[in-house]
């Protein structure tokens, strides 16, 4: 018999941890190759873990809503196969040479009683109990085991979460200011917290708990809000030629590659031009360092069966096809909805669009997916009454209009780049060639 340590998988170069959010094995189930083992979730999207190997759950070290950094080892799994390496487990205050092993199944008395030396190893001297990463996080920054216990954690148990330590920190951190009486001294500044709202509840109210990810969303945006000075502008577009196109095509289309065409495509391929000729649009901002990124990735926001958005990313867009485009939007739309994402489809993007006329919305200001400086709304296509103009003088006609929204960071992107970069972007649409082909 041999011991595999099943670990916390890479999640993307910017998911450095994830929380337990439930397993789905008990300690002494047997366990299938790829068979999943337990539920987690980012700050971008749920997921699960499956096992590496054929065996028999014989540890879990970690409990529900813990967060666990990537690369840490989560379960212990008990398997025939040879090629298994030892398990180690380290506290954070363990040295190299200062290791626990992992007895066998056979020595479970043994085994809980060194399970429980471990948690007691993470724990603080009143007995409460410190994940590695807000250990970690206290270690850096200097923070006295007094100080740790004074604060007020909001996770299970009253556990103190890496953003009750952050929140801490923040305050602990917080300008100083001077008053000037005898004699002058500097004294903290007082962090004030806001009053709880009191919302009256009458008859016949009832109180919906929002979700995980609407929580994450809700931060998210409130976030964006605090961090870029949003700014935005608007363009109408006449995309009376791409209507009649599609028209023309999808049929066609559909037999020939299997995928519906839509509009977003078709958008997303003018976009991915205009950032291409536009490149300052494509960047972030890091405090004061701008970051050019050399790949397109385009964010598309997408509707999940609960009804919240996530942003899958069509990577390099500006190398694809329309029907590479097409059959890319289609694969992401389709995995969304059915919750079949994976972690890598929603890294790395560098701008987002949303499509707030599929809820028929003709116009919207998003707010800006950080740390991307930029974001675009596609309104809804409607018939519109507008002058045409023509060599022969100028009329009246019905023409398929909409309206595009651009929200971007005034701090590094100025009005004249903003207006050009979605000026670019409607007459790249409105000069879709009829006869194209696909």
């Amino acid at each position: 018999m041999s011991k595999f340590e099943l670990k916390l998988p890479k999640m993307g170069e910017s998911v450095a941890e994830a929380t337990i959010t439930g397993w789905l094995k008990e300690v002494g189930e047997a366990i299938e190759l790829d068979e999943a083992i337990v539920e987690i979730a980012t700050d971008k999207v749920d997921s699960e873990v499956p096992s590496e190997v054929e065996g028999v759950l014989v540890e879990r070290l970690f409990d529900v809503d813990d967060v666990v950094e990537v690369g840490a080892t989560i379960a212990i799994i008990e398997t025939n196969s040879a090629q298994i390496k030892e398990v180690i487990i380290e506290t954070p205050s363990a040295k190299e040479e200062d290791k626990t092993m992992i007895p066998s199944v056979d020595e479970v008395k043994a085994e809980d009683k060194k399970s429980e030396e471990i948690i007691v190893n993470l724990s603080s001297p009143s007995g409460k109990f410190y994940s590695p990463l807000v250990r970690n996080i206290a270690k850096k920054e200097k923070v006295s085991m007094d100080e740790l216990e004074s604060i007020v954690g909001s996770g299970k148990d009253s556990r103190v979460t890496k953003n009750d330590i952050l929140s801490y920190l923040s305050a602990r951190t917080a300008p100083m200011k001077i008053v000037t009486e005898k004699p002058v001294e500097m004294v903290p500044k007082e962090i004030a917290k806001p009053e709880p709202l009191t919302v009256k509840l009458s008859g016949g109210d009832e109180i919906v708990e929002m979700t995980r990810m609407g929580k994450l969303i809700a931060k998210h945006m409130v976030d964006s809000v605090h961090t870029a000075a949003h700014v935005q502008s608007f363009i109408e577009v006449d995309v009376t030629n791409i209507v009649k196109w599609r028209n023309r095509v999808k049929d066609e289309f559909f037999e020939r590659e299997g995928e519906k065409i839509t509009f977003t495509p078709i958008f997303m391929e003018s976009i991915a031009k205009a950032i291409k000729e536009f490149p300052m649009i494509n960047i972030s901002f890091d405090g004061e360092k701008i970051i050019k990124r050399k790949d397109i990735n385009l964010g598309m926001a997408a509707a999940l069966a609960d009804g919240n958005l996530i942003v899958p990313v069509i990577k390099k867009a500006d190398l694809l096809s329309l029907v590479g485009m097409t059959k890319a939007v289609n694969d992401l739309a389709r995995r969304a909805r059915s919750g079949g994402l994976n972690p890598d489809d929603i890294q790395d993007g560098t701008y987002t669009v949303t499509n707030v006329g599929s809820f028929g919305s003709i116009m919207g200001t998003p707010i800006i997916n950080q740390p991307q400086v930029a974001i675009l709304a596609l309104g809804a296509i409607r018939k519109m009454p507008s002058v045409v103009e023509t060599s022969e003088g100028d009329f009246i006609g019905i023409r398929h209009k909409m309206i595009i929204s651009h929200s971007y960071d005034h701090r590094v992107v100025n009005g004249a780049l903003g207006g050009m970069f979605i000026k670019k972007v409607a007459d790249l649409l409105e000069a879709w060639d009829l006869n194209a082909d696909f």
